[in-house]
């Protein structure tokens, strides 16, 4: 069977006047641009799991290479230039700091080689993850959305776009709590590399301008109470903190 080489060019959805709408949409999420008045729009969050060999250890699972698989959030839940307000129903919420690739063009069947050129620029995020209610749902082999796509659940920085910085593949991915370090790796560490990931996703789904991929996180994973002080960066990409209130 022969290989797709390409992505293939995106249709823009039909747009309609205001006046069809019933009532007024949700103003679209976006991200802002690091030193700019722009905004970068978001149009679906997809995340990947268990992307460090020492995360899918301490996480109870096989670290060798195997099919990614993914887990999504919704643009609603992207919390920017915020505290992080601690959820209901659950009394045990974990960080997660992760580098965040933001595509600037999309398509299906994406070779790897092509994979960069979809890339508009990079964030720094933070997966949240009530922790109790993911195990819940994995122990009753139910989807993990409870788990995962709360409510403000993903923190993010500005995007940095990579005509200013490149496409990082190594640099430390770092999170401290309180001063303390809770997580410590290095891009390098994923499993599959952001060129992977992209192609692979696009095999599954359409990927659109405006989709941004969680790339994964390194071990240290643990919970965070309300008061906490949180300290993320990714080296070449940016920083976020914020506290839990």
């Amino acid at each position: 069977m022969r290989r797709p080489t390409g992505r293939q060019t995106l249709t823009t959805p039909p747009r309609f006047p205001m006046a069809n709408y019933v009532f007024e949409p949700v103003p679209a999420p976006s991200l802002p641009i690091n030193g700019t008045d722009r905004l970068f729009p978001v149009h679906r969050v997809y995340c990947v799991g268990r992307n460090y060999a020492a995360h899918a250890i301490e996480m109870g699972h096989d670290p060798d290479r195997e099919d990614p698989f993914f887990f999504a959030k919704h643009p609603g839940n992207l919390l920017v230039g915020a505290d992080f307000p601690y959820p209901a129903e659950t009394s045990d919420v974990h960080h997660e700091i992760e580098m965040v690739v933001a595509l600037g063009s999309g398509g299906t069947n994406i070779a790897v080689d092509n994979a960069n050129d979809c890339i508009f620029g990079y964030a720094v995020g933070l997966d949240m993850t009530r922790r109790d209610l993911q195990a819940q749902a994995k122990k009753a082999g139910r989807p993990w959305d409870l788990g995962k796509a709360f409510e403000h659940s993903a923190p993010c920085s500005a995007v940095v776009p990579a005509a200013e910085i490149g496409h990082p593949d190594a640099g430390e991915v770092l999170l401290k709590v309180n001063g303390v370090v809770r997580q410590q790796g290095d891009l390098n560490q994923l499993i599959w590399k952001v060129p992977e990931m992209i192609a692979y996703l696009s095999r599954y789904f359409e990927l659109q301008r405006g989709d941004l991929i969680f790339s994964g996180t390194p071990a240290g994973v643990g919970p965070v109470q309300r008061g906490d002080r949180l300290e993320g960066s990714v080296a070449g990409v940016g920083s976020l903190e914020l506290s839990v209130i």
